[in-house]
């Protein structure tokens, strides 16, 4: 079973060699109680070792089971130890931290026994010993021969074949020696025991055999090997197979041990547990650089939200806008510096003009481009990666919204806003360019109308605004008020909604610059919430503010009467809503005190579209409505002689009415006969009983009477109200003529009304003469606007990196087109803000670099700590290593040490941190206004966590590979 052949062990010391063994040859039988015998220094430990594979031999060769061990290596070592020794020490070593029943387990671990079968087995190993009601406990509570027990236990747990005892007597008193000693002799009928001792009369009295060493030699052997027995000559050995190979391979990778990470954690956590206070002072200091950089993270990370809120409101407010027309603001000026240097090129003898207004006249004239914003509407909507990085995309359009209220005095117009201009603060021209400026206005605090559109993303109205009373829209014709924080209304507001006269403001601008006596009611007026909800309004498209006459259609605003019945007749709007900005939105996505949805001006869209003047102006595009005229196009300026004018609309209706004043007497003709002028034909169609019947109906005493009446009549007479059949206009006179007629006069009216609008629009069409406008200008003076053609595109991005993507988004559109339909586009926001996360990051990782420094050198001392470790852990290590223990499990052992500590000062890193970040919120609400709260991500808080985890990790790699290489049998010599 084992044999030694001429073992030889050699130690240089310095520059001197000493040999512990020389040619030691044993033979052993497989079951046999071996003594060794010798003084001290004559081999007997070393000889001890080499035969449980602790030392390696010089020369010479160590059979097991006929299988020499010359090429063995550290595994093969290892697993020999694990299944085929079992160590007794004089000194017990066990692992003081271990309870009785975890040192007995310790070596099945090892092998991969499952953690039942390993506790069942070490059981029954510990009642073997007599210990089964001892399992618990520690070392430390145990008597020398129940510690002895624990390490026969231990021995005979994995069932080895050999048992070496080195000295297990040594440290016990004679009675507890002499149980050792029957226990180890009932063990050796079935087992190998080599047992090295100083006491001769146990080695007589127990031994089956003693073997005597002197100076390193065999000089005795009690019961040696019959060497006269001939051992049967052994048939040669088969060449092994691929399957023996493959057989033998998968046992050899069965006998492997190692130890798990776990096994490795708790041997660790067991250890740090003994020395609780230096554990946690040492995790405390590892936790210092953790708790700084965690600190620094909290602020960043509140500085971030704060920045992403108010990026979040502020792209709210301003967004990526597209127009339909565009400049480039910083193109005009580039090309304008560029040359006012070119042209400074002369001598400064003399002073020269500069051709400023010419340059910047041109320079914008090349630079201001058309976006076909039709054909990139289409490729936003078929973008699908726009909608997450978006709070809204708005579709802006022409169609003018027009907001009127009613009362007593008549009706006001609320939308467009005319305050200002009533005021004499601007004139009408100043007030059209504010209103073309759009959102930029608004950006600048300089919008005119208080209606504005809201961003159709409820979640983020929701985080900007509280509902402070009634609810958000959720129809077209539903509208909020919005009052500031302090549940104020500007009064700018309330007089151009009408809630305060704004007649007692006209003119007091111009009387207060004209040095009058001005006043202004300054007196706080106050509103309940149902008073602002009962607020209704009328919403009249632009086409029903005009009305057709004589074959032109008229602007109706300046009649009174027509503009109350426009105003009835309009759609009522509804305040359904009150908000108020939140108190930590740094900014609103609602412009204006009236937030309207955006399917009201589709609405409004398809109310203009349907329109009788849209219509007629559609049918007849080179035809102006308003005039009669036909525009002026390259063609039909090329078939007018250079006598032929250009009228404007009010000169061409002043000749309008001209051409009507020729034909009068066509219109007196057919009036005469309407009224049944007796020099007139009866008309067609009606008898000479149904002509005097007439007569007697009007009261007429004769034709002439009659055709007075009528002609009177007709002459002031509104004869659009004849055609639209509505006599709201007509005077009291004209209402009782009408009446008077018969169903075939008023037929022929209208026809007669109809041949004259016709006659005065072919007229006017053919009178060479040409609008001023053109089909485009009108349409757009009427709000026709097409869905799929937007007038502008506010795109909202949800942050910066967003916005960044979406400019990707549209230079990827710029890429894949023509010239021609390139974007042009404003980044308000980019202008005002560009690097604010930039900064503030740079300044966190500044920060996080210094503190880093301090993480270093905590994780330099946890090293530190884990080495002194490994010295005070060293006979622990041979203890691993003589049941089996390989130097991989052993830097395990001490890997997971460090990951302990790691993970502790981590976690205690990080508690410490949301503590303090407690009284940190605290100081910055009192010495700010800025709604900034410090908080540690758990995304931080977790790769701290690893961070200082890998830190320790690799700051104990040193101490543990010092540890792995340690000789075990001088660990197992440390004290």
């Amino acid at each position: 079973m084992l044999s030694l052949k001429d073992i030889k062990k050699d130690y240089v010391v310095g520059d001197s060699t000493v040999s512990a063994l020389k040619g030691v040859s044993i033979d052993f039988r497989e079951n046999e109680f071996v003594s060794i015998l010798g003084p001290s220094g004559c081999g007997k430990t070393t000889l001890l070792n080499i035969i449980g594979g602790l030392d390696r031999y010089t020369s010479g060769d160590l059979n097991i089971n006929g299988k020499s061990t010359k090429d063995f290596k550290d595994c093969d070592w290892d697993s020999y130890r694990n299944h085929s020794i079992g160590f007794v020490f004089q000194s017990y070593n066990l692992i003081p931290h271990q309870t009785v029943l975890s040192n007995v387990e310790l070596a099945l671990t090892l092998s991969g026994v499952s953690k039942s079968e390993r506790r069942e087995r070490a059981v029954k190993a510990l009642k073997q010993v007599g210990l089964g009601d001892q399992l618990h406990k520690k070392p430390n509570q145990m008597s020398g021969g129940q510690m002895q027990r624990v390490a026969i236990a231990r021995a005979l747990v994995n069932e080895p074949d050999i048992l070496l005892a080195d000295e297990p007597t040594g440290a016990l008193d004679t009675e507890t020696s002499v149980q050792i000693m029957e226990l180890l002799k009932s063990i050796s009928k079935d087992k190998l025991i080599i047992m090295v001792t100083h006491n001769p009369e146990l080695a007589m009295k127990y031994s089956s055999r003693i073997i005597k060493l002197l100076d390193g030699k065999v000089i005795d052997d009690s019961d040696p090997l019959d060497k006269n027995v001939v051992e049967p000559i052994k048939k040669p050995e088969k060449e092994p197979t691929k399957a023996d190979k493959k057989a033998a391979k998968k046992e050899r990778k069965k006998l492997k041990t190692s130890m798990s990470f776990l096994t490795a954690l708790s041997l660790s956590r067991n250890n740090l547990m003994t020395k609780k206070a230096r554990t946690l002072l040492t995790s405390f200091a590892g936790s210092i650089g953790i708790i700084g950089i965690a600190l620094i993270l909290s602020i960043s990370n509140g500085v971030q939200l704060y920045i992403d809120q108010v990026q979040s409101d502020t792209l709210s407010s301003y967004p990526l806008q597209i127009t339909k027309t565009t400049a480039s603001i910083g193109e005009i000026m580039n090309t304008m510096a560029k040359n006012h240097e070119d042209s400074a090129n002369h001598d400064k003898d003399k002073v020269y003009s500069q051709n400023a207004m010419g340059e910047m006249i041109n320079t914008l004239m090349e630079e201001t481009k058309v976006n076909n914003l039709e054909k990139f509407k289409k490729y936003l909507d078929d973008n699908s990666d726009l909608k997450d990085l978006t709070s809204d995309v708005q579709y802006t359009y022409a169609t003018t919204l027009n907001v009127f209220t009613e009362s007593d005095s008549g009706v006001m117009q609320v939308n467009p806003s005319t305050l200002l201009e009533d005021m004499g603060y601007m004139s009408s021209t100043q007030m059209e360019a504010m209103s073309m400026s759009g959102s930029m206005g608004g950006m600048m605090g300089m919008g005119t109308d208080v209606w504005s559109e809201m961003i159709d993303n409820e979640e983020l109205i929701d985080k900007q605004y509280d509902v402070i009373a009634g609810r958000l829209p959720e129809k077209y014709n539903e509208v909020v008020l919005v009052v500031d924080k302090n549940n104020e209304i500007n009064d700018y507001v309330l007089y151009s909604l009408g809630l305060l006269d704004p007649s007692s403001l006209n003119g007091i601008v111009r009387r207060a610059m004209a040095g009058e006596d001005i006043s202004v009611d300054s007196e706080q007026h106050v509103y309940t919430y149902d008073e602002l909800l009962d607020l209704k309004f009328k919403v009249v498209p632009t086409p029903d503010l005009y009305k057709k006459k004589d074959g032109v259609w008229e602007d109706m605003t300046g009649d009174e009467s027509y503009m109350k019945k426009a105003v009835a007749n309009g759609t009522e709007i509804s305040v359904v809503g009150i908000l108020r900005p939140d108190e930590d939105a740094s900014s609103a996505s609602i412009s204006g005190a009236i937030g309207y949805r955006h399917d009201l001006m589709t609405y409004l869209i398809d109310e203009v579209d349907n329109s009788e003047i849209v219509k007629e102006q559609k049918a007849n595009p080179d035809i102006d409505v308003f005039t009669g005229l036909k525009f002026k196009t390259d063609e039909n300026t090329a078939d007018t002689d250079s006598s032929s004018e250009t009228v404007s609309d009010s000169t061409a209706d002043t000749e309008s009415k001209a051409d009507k004043t020729a034909d009068s007497s066509d219109t007196d003709k057919k009036a005469g006969l309407v009224a049944g002028d007796s020099s007139m034909e009866i008309p067609e169609g009606m008898t000479e009983e149904q002509y005097k019947a007439l007569m007697e109906q009007s009261g007429a005493s004769d034709t002439g009477e009659l055709a007075d009446m009528g002609m009177n009549a007709m002459g002031s007479m509104d004869m659009s109200a004849i055609q639209s059949g509505d006599m709201s206009s007509l005077t009291e006179t004209q209402k009782k003529y009408i009446a008077s007629l018969s169903d075939e006069q008023m037929e022929l009216m209208k026809q007669m009304l109809k041949e004259q609008s016709d006659t005065n629009a072919d007229q006017l069409a053919n009178s060479g003469k040409y609008s001023t406008s053109n089909y485009d200008n009108n349409m757009k003076t009427l709000g026709y606007s097409v869905v799929e053609d937007p007038d502008s595109i506010n795109i909202y991005p949800v942050d910066f990196a967003s916005k960044e993507k979406i400019i990707d988004i549209i230079d990827d559109y710029n890429d894949s087109v023509g010239e021609e339909d390139k974007i042009e586009y404003t980044d308000y926001v980019g202008l005002m803000m560009s690097s604010i996360t930039s900064i503030i990051n740079a300044i966190s990782y500044v920060l996080i670099a210094f503190v880093a420094i301090s993480l270093v050198v905590s994780s330099i001392m946890i090293g530190i700590i884990t080495y002194i470790s490994v010295l005070e852990r060293t006979k622990e290590i041979g203890i691993l290593r003589s049941i089996g223990a390989s130097k991989r499990d052993i830097s395990r052992v001490f890997n997971a040490e460090t990951v302990i500590v790691g993970f502790v000062a981590g976690a205690l890193g990080i508690i410490i941190s949301y503590l303090l970040t407690i009284p940190i919120n605290m100081i910055i609400a009192h010495l700010t206004d800025v709604p900034i709260r410090t908080s540690i991500p758990v995304s931080a808080a977790v790769i701290l966590i690893a961070i200082s985890v890998c830190l320790t990790l690799i700051a104990g790699l040193f101490p543990s590979r010092v540890a792995a290489k340690k000789d075990p049998v001088i660990a197992l010599r440390t004290e």
